[in-house]
């Protein structure tokens, strides 16, 4: 759990810097560019292999993980100590990552389906025709509803890294008391940066701040 979870970390820090192309307001160019390049190199389609067997093994382990906790306690404490226990996040990682998983659905819909097998309307950049994705982001963010789900989705994102970023050291072994502190003051940041971007991108190009 902790190692899927580590490396699912890293693929959100490559997949917020090539989203954050879109804010080089160059008309999607930089963006197309990048998009481009990521999904045709031979060795970014392995990874991606691997990145959709690391999503769903994380999401096995973690849907185990709930149901055998739920099994052994079939009785509640008599004394609900609330957040002073534990916090409501790391007591709803199942809800906040079924929360997560209903988001990746729609977002390999409207996204990564299309870019592999459907297709996407090509632009011309430098004399090569690719995908153009960030047109296809302006139009998908044209809805609100749309719009409203992926915030939402970020949220959800959030908390579940406010737990799980420093869980998964945990996991690993990492219980030195001065690396925890480290380890919890980044989990926090990171719980705090990569979803607010990933929230800004769609706002942004809702409300035309891009182009």
């Amino acid at each position: 759990m902790g190692l899927t979870g580590l490396f699912l970390i890293s693929f959100l820090v490559v997949h917020a810097g090539v989203n954050a192309c879109i804010w080089a307001n160059d008309g999607g160019v930089l963006f197309n560019k990048v998009a481009h390049f990521m999904g045709s190199m031979i060795i970014i389609r392995i990874l991606e292999v691997g990145l959709f067997a690391g999503i769903f093994i994380h999401i096995i382990q973690g849907y185990v993980l709930e149901f055998t906790n739920r099994s052994k306690r079939n009785i509640g404490y008599k004394i609900n100590l609330g957040n002073r226990g534990s916090k409501w996040y790391s007591r709803s990682m199942g809800l906040l990552g079924t929360i997560l998983l209903l988001f990746f659905i729609i977002h390999w819909k409207q996204f990564w389906i299309p870019s592999r097998f459907t297709g996407v309307n090509e632009v011309l950049i430098d004399g090569k025709e690719v995908h153009n994705m960030f047109n296809l982001m302006q139009v998908t963010f044209t809805e609100p509803w749309v719009v409203t789900v992926y915030v939402l989705a970020c949220f959800s994102l959030a908390w579940h890294l406010m737990h799980g970023f420093q869980s998964a050291f945990r996991t690993i072994g990492v219980h030195n008391k001065r690396f925890l502190v480290l380890i919890q003051s980044a989990g926090i940041a990171f719980s705090i940066i990569i979803p607010l971007a990933f929230a800004m991108m769609p706002v942004s190009m809702y409300l035309g701040w891009v182009k």
